[in-house]
């Protein structure tokens, strides 16, 4: 049995955490307007959703723990935190809120996803990470995965992102 096993309020406490965190959203969801619309889905559903599967996960983590731990848990390796990759990730968080009004949901989300990736490379110890490819290949994607989401936000569910022309394209 590892120490882990032995010790089950570090892992207690993070299901706790989330079945906290289940339990304010459903509580905020409570606050949302239920009516239905053209889809028959009001706009409280995908809260309500979250909520639920929130709350069950945190009780499921709480059951676990308090039942013997997380029995196929691997041994902890390392350090417990890459404090460089931790720098990477939270700058790309805070440069997309800055951001995100002056630049556009696209260029900003895109750069969030550029630096978040170039952070966990690093944490991964990846050779080339700072390569000229690998930050083409990060922009890329990362522009491949936000242009779709805007569009389908802004084109199809007429939610108002912020955007960098009032086309609703960009």
């Amino acid at each position: 049995m590892t120490q882990q096993a032995l010790n089950p309020w570090p892992q207690t406490l993070v299901g706790a955490g989330v079945l906290l965190i289940g339990l304010a959203l459903a509580a905020g969801a409570l606050a949302i307007p239920g009516d239905a619309g053209y889809g028959g889905v009001g706009p409280n559903f995908l809260p309500w959703a979250v909520a639920v599967v929130l709350t069950l996960c945190g009780a499921w983590i709480v059951w676990e723990a308090r039942t013997g731990g997380f029995r196929q848990m691997d041994e902890p390796s390392g350090d417990a935190a890459y404090w460089p990759a931790f720098i990477w990730v939270s700058a790309g968080l805070l440069a997309n809120a800055a951001l995100i009004t002056a630049i556009g949901f696209i260029l900003s989300c895109t750069l969030c996803y550029v630096l978040a990736v170039q952070g966990l490379r690093r944490a991964a110890g990846q050779a080339g990470a700072n390569s000229p490819r690998a930050w083409a290949t990060d922009v890329f994607t990362g522009a491949v995965i936000s242009a779709p989401v805007y569009w389908m936000f802004t084109q199809f569910l007429g939610i108002n992102l912020p955007g960098l022309t009032s086309t609703g394209w960009l």
